[in-house]
């Protein structure tokens, strides 16, 4: 009798223990649903700092004062004080912005001045909070194409070129010339003497006036799909004085130039279109068989850095975003010209499968930047012993 009072209380301690890891998780879920809740709505209050310029004129506050009230922010920023007061609940509330309520005043750290401000160059985070906002534009036409499938055009998001402007510019600056460019040996020589460069999906060529203006002796070109992209390409290359680059609009699907160029570039732009496989053949094909002076001709390719594998992108911390992105976005703006549908989060994997698919059979050298943990640098070239391969 007492080993059956043993067994039934070996059961009983066993159904409490799974009862209680049960709570726990639901206990632990919940507690994780609600940072995410938390860190949802945060996003738009940081884009809005950001758009108000917030940040920037707390940082310079900081400098003069360490805390200010919201109505010394408020005349400092030139807007609305009940606003302001609003959005510093949120910041202070978010563990953003430091609170002194003896003082009922307000402080923003030099450490998160670091990162949230324009100043902060290519470390400011805050910028990239403008992505949420957009991407609720197009939340009920993205549900709808859960249900009939298709996808929802480039056109439906207002001021995307200028917000990808926005963010890939400060990188430009600081290190396409001097990091990105030399991720290829020889490379910037060959610029420097004189080469034919081509950046396919330019947008407003803030990467091609770059390197024009750092490589006088070379002759630049830059096609974009957008009107208003290649305009503003154009102008910038006016004010920057530039007369060795041109910008063309045109689909880069029907790219036909034929061994025009010794350097192709495509800055995070393949995976959005709606061929990218015929886009990379095209790209082959416009590459000098052989290059300035016998080299071979270069594919230097940015993209998201993930792997073409679900559980391989778990540990990359920018995973959920990538995926969250490339469904509100870049796999969507495919799928509504009934492209192949690749998404952000193509991968290295099936990148290398694409260029070696598009004639790229030499090796494909894939490089990182320290300090920048969204992109892979992929590097290939193009010589005559590529040819019937």
């Amino acid at each position: 009798m007492s080993n059956d009072n043993n067994d039934v209380s070996d059961v009983s301690a066993t159904i409490h223990a799974a009862t209680d890891q049960a709570t726990k998780s639901s206990e632990d879920f919940a507690t994780n649903l609600t940072d995410i809740l938390n860190g949802g709505t945060l996003s738009l209050m940081i884009s809005i700092g950001h758009k108000t310029h917030l940040f920037d004129t707390m940082s310079k506050l900081y400098e003069q004062q360490q805390f200010a009230t919201s109505a010394e922010i408020t005349r400092a920023a030139n807007l609305n004080e009940r606003y302001v007061r609003e959005w510093l609940g949120a910041m202070v509330a978010g563990r953003i912005v430091d609170y002194d309520e003896s003082t009922d005043s307000y402080s923003l750290p030099q450490e998160h001045a670091a990162l949230l401000t324009r100043a902060a160059g290519i470390d400011n985070f805050a910028m990239f909070f403008q992505y949420i906002s957009l991407m609720g534009i197009v939340e009920d036409k993205i549900v709808e194409c859960f249900y009939k499938g298709g996808g929802v055009p480039y056109s439906e998001y207002p001021k995307f070129q200028e917000l990808q402007a926005e963010e890939t510019s400060r990188i430009f600056d600081a290190r396409l010339v001097d990091q990105i460019l030399s991720l290829s040996n020889g490379l910037k020589h060959r610029l420097e003497k004189g080469i034919d460069v081509l950046d396919v999906g330019c947008g407003r060529g803030h990467a091609i006036n770059v390197m024009a203006k750092a490589f006088p002796r070379s002759r630049f070109v830059g096609y974009d799909i957008s009107n208003e992209g290649i305009k503003a390409a154009n102008d910038e290359a006016t004010k920057m004085e530039l007369s060795n680059v041109r910008f063309e609009v045109k689909d880069l699907s029907l790219m036909n130039d034929s061994e025009q160029y010794d350097l192709i570039t495509a800055f995070d732009t393949i995976h959005d279109q709606a061929r990218p496989t015929k886009v990379l053949r095209a790209i082959y094909n416009a590459l000098r068989t052989n290059g300035s002076n016998e080299i071979s001709s270069i594919f230097l390719m940015q993209d998201i850095a993930a792997s073409s594998y679900v559980n391989e992108n778990i540990s990359n911390p920018l995973a959920p975003t990538l995926y969250t992105i490339s469904t509100m976005h870049c796999m969507t703006v495919s799928l509504a010209s009934n492209g192949e549908g690749l998404g952000a989060v193509w991968g290295r994997q099936k990148a290398e499968q694409k260029l070696r698919e598009a004639g790229f059979c030499r090796e494909i050298d894939v490089r990182e930047i320290e300090g920048d943990i969204l992109n892979y640098y992929y590097i290939t070239k193009k010589t005559k012993d590529d040819q019937g391969k």
